[in-house]
């Protein structure tokens, strides 16, 4: 969950399988880094941003080819966050016409991904969308979680799987964050017993129980990239989840064509009634997320979204 700002430096799908760097990827200078970990010669590469606590760069192969890479130059074992966005788009690309970008390779420190060409989102490529990610949910998962330490943005997301959606909805990925955000000042005790309320209500709130789904976990619109005939995911915090989420994420700060993604995904898998009174349930886990990055900012809009999942509107 980068800052907007970031995502024009987006990356791109690929087929290459994920690989890790023989020798040390902070030794010597940006270009040399990208091409141990990557394992072919970079031509050539630039620093474009920071985001969070890493670093947003453009590389370029000797045969041209173009890459998008991530960084950090924190010590060894300090951060596990690209180890679990490559896990997590390897686990997503296993679908059969994933929409998610391919990792390059990979470690600790760095991740490389391919560099996309963005186009202006055409209602085409959005219908495309809503099938390929409906069947990337019905691809579904052992349980809800994953077999590998979670991260969205910076943050850590407890991904120890489990079997009741409700529990897990409310114990690790709602109360860890509201406790965070409480403590940070960006609530207020009173702000934080509405929010509670939601948390305690989970099991009430989520209507008739679905399977696991493979969802993206962070689909806000900034990690959709579009081009011309399709678009492609990145950024994920994959895991096993409900399917409501991704959806009810796209929502949240609005996407291009969204009417088109959610008519095609109902064609491929239809959503269960109730499902609009429901939104603003799954809309509280990015908003405490972002209450713990970016601050009281969010505060109006995730009391708003609390009070409407109680409502169920």
């Amino acid at each position: 969950m980068d800052e907007p700002m970031a995502r024009s430096f987006g990356s791109g799908d690929g087929d290459d399988g994920a690989r890790r760097g023989g020798r040390d990827p902070l030794a010597g200078t940006l270009a040399d880094r990208v091409s141990a970990v990557l394992g072919l010669r970079v031509r050539r590469a630039a620093r474009a941003g920071t985001s969070h606590d890493w670093t947003l760069s453009y590389a370029e192969l000797s045969d041209g080819t173009r890459l998008f890479v991530k960084s950090t130059a924190r010590g060894e074992g300090a951060t596990g966050v690209f180890e679990a966005e490559a896990r997590g788009l390897e686990w997503l690309g296993r679908c059969f016409g994933s929409p998610v970008i391919t990792p390059l390779a990979w470690d600790e420190r760095i991740l490389v991904l391919p560099l996309v060409e963005q186009r202006d989102p055409t209602p085409a490529a959005a219908e495309r969308l809503g099938r390929q990610l409906a069947g990337t949910h019905l691809t579904g998962a052992g349980s809800f979680g994953a077999d590998w330490p979670g991260y969205i943005g910076p943050l850590p997301l407890d991904n120890t799987p489990a079997r009741d959606w409700p529990r897990f909805y409310a114990e690790q990925r709602l109360r860890p964050y509201l406790r965070q955000a409480l403590d940070q000042g960006a609530l207020t005790p009173s702000d934080a017993r509405v929010i509670e309320r939601v948390v305690d209500s989970v099991e009430e709130l989520a209507g008739e129980p679905e399977p696991p789904a493979r969802i993206h976990g962070d689909l806000w619109n900034g990690n959709v990239l579009w081009r011309e005939r399709d678009a492609v995911l990145i950024d994920p915090a994959a895991h096993g989840g409900h399917r409501e989420a991704d959806l009810a994420m796209l929502a949240l700060f609005g996407l291009p064509h969204l009417d088109r993604v959610r008519d095609a995904y109902n064609e491929v898998a239809p959503l269960s009634s109730g499902w609009r009174g429901r939104v603003a349930l799954h809309q509280m886990h990015p908003l405490l997320v972002h209450l713990c990055l970016f601050g009281a900012a969010y505060r109006t809009t995730a009391l708003e979204t609390a009070k409407a999942a109680l409502r169920g509107s």
